[in-house]
């Protein structure tokens, strides 16, 4: 298959000869409204109904117990990873085949990354990887799961859901549960997937979301920490709001807290996107299954979600049968304005992450060097096209 003709069909999707950009935020209901009524309020800060209003939204719609609004995604993990009992120079196993953030998260922490490989299945972390470096290079102990050869303590295992395809949660959950290890979900891309009827996110210990500008709702920048326990919760909204105890008028913190207080403005925005995300999901699968379409019959393997899981499709991939095929499809389409991306470089291979332990990578080699991702923008489809 040629490039040429991705680029006619991405085109006749959008029906624009204007650049097309892989994900951009939809702003078709009450997020004028609602911003303008904190503007009106003058609490576009921390404090403000919005903020409250879209924690509750966030927990009606993922069955979390206590969800807790950030300024960004990268806050809310680093959140989650310090309720999850991660301390300096802990080992933390997760995917080298992730957006930086995940890394970036457990390292202001103090903790190191080991990077094991993906599953085929669903791109995230491989529960059978995790057990084999665990088999070969940890052993359990009376204070925890420890790696043999550092003696650091491995505190947990952080899956990121690529592309919001949920990773084997269940089996990743055995593992954790045998070697004593917390189970962290980076569920950044995947708001409005679900995992055998669970929403992503709430069936590790913690879990993490993002509102960037190209998710599949925004904030403008927001994240989410989804607590399962109230009590989890409860703490978590403390460390997040610099650890102030409650009083009218005095001012005592009683431990060292964060500020990712997500302010009232953004959630504002937060509230408005949510009340379309059903129609955006709708939306999203429909394009999938145009593409998925579009590269049946070919060489080009489209992504599509595990059987297990319902997959939010929030950006849309191709594994393509080689790396020249794959570099022709990334010139011509960005060279005609359509706007198409490779996957992010594995982790080991950034300088500040080179000298991580990792396991074998054959999976996220092979995917790092064959997939891209195509235009995602949720539209309302011309059902004639399929």
């Amino acid at each position: 298959m040629k490039a040429t003709p991705i680029v006619e069909f991405v085109r006749d999707i959008y029906k624009t000869d204007d650049f097309i950009p892989l994900h951009v935020p939809t702003f078709n209901g009450n997020e004028k409204a609602y911003v303008m009524q904190t503007i009106e309020s003058t609490f576009v800060s921390s404090v403000g109904k919005f903020v409250d209003d879209f924690e509750r939204k966030i927990e009606a719609y993922t069955g979390s117990a206590k969800a807790v609004a950030t300024v960004n995604g990268t806050a809310a993990l680093h959140a989650a990873l310090y309720m999850a009992g991660v301390q300096r120079d802990d080992l933390v196993i997760t995917q080298a085949l992730t957006f930086v953030a995940t890394c970036n998260a457990l390292h202001h922490m103090g903790a190191e990354p080991i990077f094991v490989d993906v599953s085929p299945i669903s791109l995230g972390l491989c529960p059978k990887a995790v057990e084999a470096y665990l088999c070969e290079y940890a052993e359990k102990t009376e204070t925890g799961c420890v790696h043999k050869g550092s003696g650091q303590r491995i505190k947990a295992v952080v899956p990121m859901h690529t592309f919001g395809h949920p990773v084997e949660l269940d089996e990743l959950n055995i593992v954790c549960r045998q070697w004593n290890i917390t189970l962290v979900e980076d569920a950044a891309e995947s708001l409005g997937s679900f995992y055998k009827g669970k929403h992503t996110g709430t069936i590790g210990d913690f879990g993490a979301l993002s509102f960037n500008g190209n998710k599949i709702i925004t904030t403008g920048g927001g994240g989410m920490v989804l607590c399962q326990t109230a009590e989890f919760g409860a703490r978590t909204k403390h460390v997040t709001t610099t650890a102030k105890v409650p009083h009218p008028y005095e001012f005592f913190h009683d431990e060292p807290g964060f500020n990712y207080r997500m302010p009232n403005l953004n959630a504002a925005l937060g509230c408005a996107q949510m009340e379309a995300l059903e129609n955006y999901l709708i939306q999203k699968r429909q394009l999938a299954g145009l593409y998925e379409g579009f590269f049946s019959g070919s060489d080009f393997k489209f992504v599509t979600e595990p059987g297990y899981a319902r997959s939010n499709y929030w950006l849309n991939a191709v594994i393509c049968p080689d790396k020249q095929s794959r570099e022709e499809v990334l010139s011509v389409t960005n060279n005609s304005g359509v706007m198409t991306r490779p996957i992010w470089q594995l982790m080991h291979r950034l300088p500040m992450f080179k000298n991580a332990m990792r396991g074998d990578l054959s999976c996220s080699e092979f995917v790092e060097a064959h997939l891209i991702n195509l235009p995602s923008t949720p539209v309302v489809l011309n059902t004639s096209q399929g």
